[in-house]
């Protein structure tokens, strides 16, 4: 088998583990679960306003950064409860900043949907 081939099956198998990682989220975390639904929701208001391309662009990266940030909060808490299950300063510490992250792309969120949705609404 050639490099090339070796080279997209690996490809090929990374994306499949990436789509079972996502599920997985979307199964088993609340909180990925109701930025699912509030992006769900976002969608519908961008077909019902008719919103244009470039706020479609900006709505689509806004649900994908919190998503994607709610899944590296679960992925930092994860590996911080496993490296030590007990309570720890340092481990509160490294949590803490991890949903700090989640909430600054949420805040940024709300702001490209004020900037967006507001125009449309008054």
């Amino acid at each position: 088998m050639t490099k090339g081939i070796q080279f997209i099956k690996g490809r090929i198998r990374g994306c499949g583990y990436a789509m079972k990682g996502a599920l997985l989220l979307l199964k088993t975390e609340a909180s990925i679960q109701v930025q699912a639904g509030i992006g769900i929701v976002m969608t519908i208001a961008g077909f019902y306003y008719d919103i244009t391309t470039t706020e479609w662009i900006m709505q689509i990266f806004a649900i994908g950064l919190i998503m994607s940030m709610e899944g590296m909060n679960t992925a930092a808490e994860a590996i911080a409860d496993f490296v030590h299950p007990d309570f720890h300063n340092k481990i509160g510490v490294i949590k803490d900043v991890a949903a700090g992250a989640v909430f600054i792309a949420a805040i940024t969120a709300v702001i490209i949907g004020f900037i967006i949705y507001i125009p449309y609404i008054f």
